[in-house]
């Protein structure tokens, strides 16, 4: 990108507009016209002011990647975020400057449409400003820093207090292709129709069709969009963004995914009772070592797990994988295997799947449109684990299931139409995570570890330490700041006390059943958001003095991060220039318990005696990911200590792309390059310790 042409034509468009709507008084559109020279103005400033800071990063930024054939960090990408927002202020420009004279020009769209990118440039700028804070104070290709926590309280400081509604208004998903720009505008839309419903209570039927009803004033009004997703996000409710994405489970939605989706004949949801087992140690087979089934918090329990397989294998029908069913109707799809057709023989391939979700929401049905591809596309059975969420199964609940039912894969291969001769795991987001930690986990006990990982986005840092992609969280559609604690929180316990288990509850009336909780969640910095429709019976039932107390410990705690005179650390914004704020300030809980620099939590931290002797990992990341900067430190860990790793870096996808699997080309072609990386790890492709491809 040629950085000095992309300012001087950002230059030369302001100017033309200046110009041609600083005409004579009888001009059309006085009072549009004003607004427009003064926001072409003040983007003119931005520009100017942004000029050095992009050229100064860009000079460096290559340093921060993982080798010189993978470009890919945090600093690379804000830029490119930046390149979309002056992109599109120049095409939207232009096209005022040409048409402002004309009959039908949409004077009020056309201003309305460049304040909002102006207010999103501001911003930018911000940001940026506090991106090359970060390579100043940070030691040489380190993309996180080592400073006490003072960048990630920064960052923190500065999300509470920094407005983010012009990131999801008019602008929202300015920065991803034309193709995704849709989808993920509907889905936003979606959330805040679904917000709006789960406030009045609604339930069922009726909160899908109140949702139906009420989306079209956000289309309508991307303003109120903004405005309405920044209120969600700003403060989030566990509760909610936990029903939200538990929609994709609903019977509607997923049948919705059916048609589309790829035909199976083994489409098996199995429970395993927790009994112990007995695996060979590695290095003496001879002799085994015992497995106990996951104890954590409430004692030993069952796993949950999906056996899904595009052809039918031997074992995949027996009485004994068969008495592990818990479907419904008949688990096997005999109407998809051809009369007088024999089962085909085991698999010499098993891949064993840990879903994402942030280790609060989905289960192996959210993902299972793109298993189903995976296995017709690799001919392989995948057992996905449905392992508890949090924040009812805290840390470590979802390990020690996901290692057991590891464990069970390999002691049962025969069942589930393998026989294991190469196995792999596989993981999105916090899926990616448990396969890491899995993997350390076999490690640690002295079983055989898998053949190789396939970790596509995954969280390595389970902490809010700052970083250059973690600023996009900010503005982030899918894993905005606010969504990232709140996980981090449920996973590692912070929450865990303050929350209980929702099954079976589909409204906001039943949290009055669990009062205390909810106080106590308030007391730790809940939103008022909260408070505004928990029913008026339960609010009633505090002392007016108490409540005022809460108010007021939560209003000191949201406004003092957010003063820009704040003398207890260095400004990290030029003199006259400020952000924009919001009127909504949000409280982030920064995660402080230990667990979160616990290495099976945060693989990132962990010893290097910890990961030697990982299996091959293979890195999926995206360019526009909050955290693709897990994924490349992660990658120069394990490269630093000559273990098998590649990092690919995908273009224009947003964090979780794998869900919207069939919805975009682009998500197919980063999904199939997930699939490639797991047929290196089946047909045993010799790894170089640090490579690419």
């Amino acid at each position: 990108m040629d950085w000095i042409a992309v300012f001087s034509s950002l230059e030369a468009v302001c100017e033309e507009n200046i110009t041609a709507l600083s005409g004579p008084p009888d001009l059309p559109y006085g009072d549009v016209s004003r607004r427009l020279v003064t926001c072409m103005r003040k983007i003119q400033d931005h520009g100017r002011a942004l000029e050095p800071v992009v050229s100064g990063i860009t000079a460096v930024y290559h340093h921060y990647d993982f080798d010189s054939d993978t470009p890919g960090n945090g600093y690379r990408t804000l830029v490119k975020v930046l390149q979309s927002c002056l992109l599109h202020i120049i095409h939207n420009g232009r096209y005022i400057a040409s048409n402002c004279h004309r009959a039908f020009f949409r004077a009020d769209h056309n201003a309305s449409e460049m304040e909002a990118y102006s207010s999103v440039l501001c911003q930018l700028r911000a940001l940026l400003y506090i991106a090359q804070g970060m390579l100043h104070d940070n030691c040489p290709g380190q993309l996180y820093g080592e400073q006490d926590g003072e960048l990630s309280r920064r960052l923190v400081r500065e999300y509470a207090s920094m407005h983010k509604a012009c990131f999801y208004g008019r602008c929202l998903g300015f920065q991803f292709s034309s193709s995704l720009r849709p989808i993920l505008q509907s889905l936003i839309i979606s959330m805040v129709s679904f917000g709006e419903s789960y406030e009045k209570q609604h339930s069922g039927l009726g909160m899908a069709a109140f949702s139906l009803l009420t989306s079209g004033k956000y289309v309508i009004d991307p303003e109120l969009r903004g405005e309405e997703y920044e209120r969600i996000t700003q403060n989030l409710d566990m509760k909610f963004w936990k029903s939200f994405w538990n929609l994709t489970e609903s019977e509607l939605v997923s049948g919705f995914a059916s048609l589309t989706s790829t035909l199976v004949q083994v489409n098996l949801t199995l429970t395993i009772p927790p009994e112990p087992l007995l695996l060979p140690l590695v290095s003496d087979p001879r002799l085994s070592t015992p497995v106990s089934p996951p104890v954590a918090h409430w004692g030993p329990g069952p796993v949950n797990m999906r056996l899904i397989s595009y052809e039918l294998r031997e074992g995949q029908d027996s009485k004994e994988l068969l008495a592990f069913s818990r479907t419904e109707a008949p688990p096997i799809s005999l109407s998809l295997v051809p009369f007088g057709a024999q089962k085909r023989p085991p698999s010499p391939w098993l891949l064993i799947h840990f879903h994402g979700g942030g280790f609060v929401s989905q289960t192996s049905k959210s993902h299972e449109n793109y298993l189903k591809s995976w296995s017709k596309d690799l001919n392989v059975p995948i057992l996905s684990v449905d392992y508890s969420l949090a924040p009812e199964a805290p840390f470590p609940r979802a390990l020690e299931e996901c290692f057991y039912a590891y464990c069970w894969a390999l002691k049962n291969c025969h069942l589930l139409g393998s026989t294991a001769e190469r196995v792999c795991l596989a993981g999105d987001s916090a899926g990616g995570n448990l396969c890491i930690t899995v993997s350390m986990r076999a490690i640690a006990c002295g079983v055989r570890i898998p053949d190789g990982i396939m970790a596509a986005y995954p969280a390595t840092l389970l902490t809010i330490e700052a970083s250059p992609s973690r600023l996009l969280t900010s503005f982030d559609l899918l894993l905005p700041l606010g969504v990232l604690s709140k996980c981090i929180n449920a996973y590692t316990g912070v929450d865990s006390e303050m929350v209980q288990p929702t099954e079976g509850i589909s409204t906001l009336s039943a949290l009055g059943r669990d009062t205390a909780s909810l106080i106590s969640g308030l007391s730790h910095g809940a939103s008022k958001w909260i408070q505004s429709f928990i029913p008026a019976e339960v609010l009633g039932s505090w002392s007016s003095s108490h409540r005022r107390s809460l108010d007021n410990e939560a209003h000191q705690r949201s406004v003092l991060p957010c003063s820009s005179d704040d003398s207890s650390g260095p400004r990290d914004y030029p003199e006259g220039f400020e952000p924009l704020r919001s009127e909504r300030l949000s409280v982030i809980q920064t995660p402080s318990c230990p667990t979160v620099k616990n290495p099976f939590v945060s693989p990132l931290l962990a010893s290097d005696d910890l990961l030697r002797g990982l299996p091959p990992v293979h890195l999926v990341a995206s360019a526009l990911d909050a955290l693709l900067d897990d994924s490349v430190m992660f990658a120069k860990k394990l490269r630093n200590m000559g273990q098998p790793v590649t990092l690919r870096v995908v273009e224009d996808l947003p964090h979780g792309f794998l869900s919207l699997s069939g919805l975009a080309e682009e998500i197919k072609v980063a999904s199939d390059i997930c699939v490639e990386r797991i047929r290196e790890v089946f047909q045993k492709q010799t790894l170089p310790s640090c490579t690419r491809k």
